[in-house]
């Protein structure tokens, strides 16, 4: 019977693909098992408004919905259908996920994908089941759930399986998830809905607060890729920000430096490092002791912006350093477990369906 049993996975395997999703508030990205990752897209999606059907024949997901975000006529709407780490609209979430699978599985035909799907690792039951039900309807044959910081310690290549603690800080779009890892296990974690989304927020209250100027969320980001940081500058600079007056309700335009830029950002970063020393708080003196020799690796975009590091370095005093490729980490990790499935069945969470 294992015999037997073997030859069936073997076989379904021919006709099917496994795919990993990082399913993330501002980026999606999906790995196929032995071929890596395939697709990295912004998790938005274009809809006639008060319906799901998506714009384009189904295609306007992604890259070609998120240049739609707040330039939309009044009967088009670009959604982004999940915040901070979790599902917000179900329709659309549903509609999303059918697009990438689809387009990742690369087959109309055959038996459909089991799907592993990395989650923050503080949704409710409830949350949970929305990502089951989504994925499902969207065409997974078979779901798993990961906790997204044990991805992205797997998948920045910390060896989580020895009996020495290991610390991920996983900076995401929605959500900082911030975890110790030993034996396989998460003995401490912390998911702080504060992340990149909020840093993107800071930047436009600051625009409108001392500028009177009204800015959407693509030039926010644009303003903090291109001269945020949370840490002083060798070459302070400065750019262009553009978007309607307060006053007079026209366009227009100012200039911005990246120190004002900076103590816009300090606030959510303050709040990220405050987690992360409740964390370090809470861990057990062995753990801990661990901690010093092992430091603390960054992952997600927004361990990117400038300072980041050094900051979480200075405030909590142990080595930090930014995972190599961070934006693909809980990707990566996924991959890893796809490939290791039985092995890992009992750290994954699944549909049981």
């Amino acid at each position: 019977m294992f015999g037997l049993d073997i030859l069936f996975r073997k076989v379904m395997g021919l006709f099917s693909k496994d795919l990993g999703i990082d399913l993330g508030t501002a980026n999606t990205v999906v790995v196929v098992r032995g071929e890596g990752i395939i697709l990295r897209e912004p998790s938005v999606v274009a809809v006639i408004k008060g319906t799901n059907q998506v714009l384009s024949s189904g295609r306007a997901v992604g890259e070609e919905a998120k240049r739609m975000l707040g330039k939309t006529p009044a009967d088009i709407e670009a959604i982004r259908p999940l915040r901070e780490g979790v599902i917000s609209d179900a329709r659309i979430a549903e509609a999303m996920l059918s697009y990438f699978i689809a387009k990742a599985h690369g087959r109309k035909w055959g038996i459909r994908p089991r799907v592993l799907i990395a989650v923050p690792s503080g949704i409710t039951a409830v949350e949970k089941e929305a990502v089951f039900i989504a994925a499902h309807r969207a065409g997974a044959r078979k779901v798993y759930l990961v906790e997204e910081p044990r991805a992205a310690a797997v998948g920045a290549g910390l060896r989580i399986e020895e009996p020495r603690a290991k610390m991920i800080v996983d900076m995401g779009g929605g959500t900082t998830e911030i975890a110790i890892l030993t034996c396989a296990s998460i003995e401490t974690s912390h998911s702080l809905r504060v992340s990149g989304d909020a840093m993107d927020e800071a930047i436009i209250s600051h625009m409108r607060r001392n500028y009177n100027l009204l800015i959407g969320e693509q030039t926010a980001e644009r303003v903090k890729i291109e001269i945020g940081s949370v840490m002083p500058l060798e070459h302070e600079v400065q750019t262009k920000v553009r978007g309607r007056s307060g006053s007079t309700g026209l366009p227009e335009e100012v200039t911005v430096s990246s120190e004002e830029i900076r103590q816009a950002l300090l606030e959510p970063a303050n709040k990220i490092v405050e987690a992360i020393r409740s964390v370090l708080e809470r861990t057990k003196p062995e753990l801990a002791a661990d901690l010093v020799e092992t430091g603390i690796t960054l992952a997600g975009g927004t361990s990117l912006l400038r300072g980041m590091d050094k900051l979480v370095e200075n405030e909590t005093g142990l080595a930090t350093r930014v995972a190599e490729s961070p934006m693909d980490c809980v990707a990566r990790g996924c991959e890893t477990f796809l490939d290791n499935l039985e092995l890992f069945s009992s750290i994954l969470t699944d549909d049981q369906r």
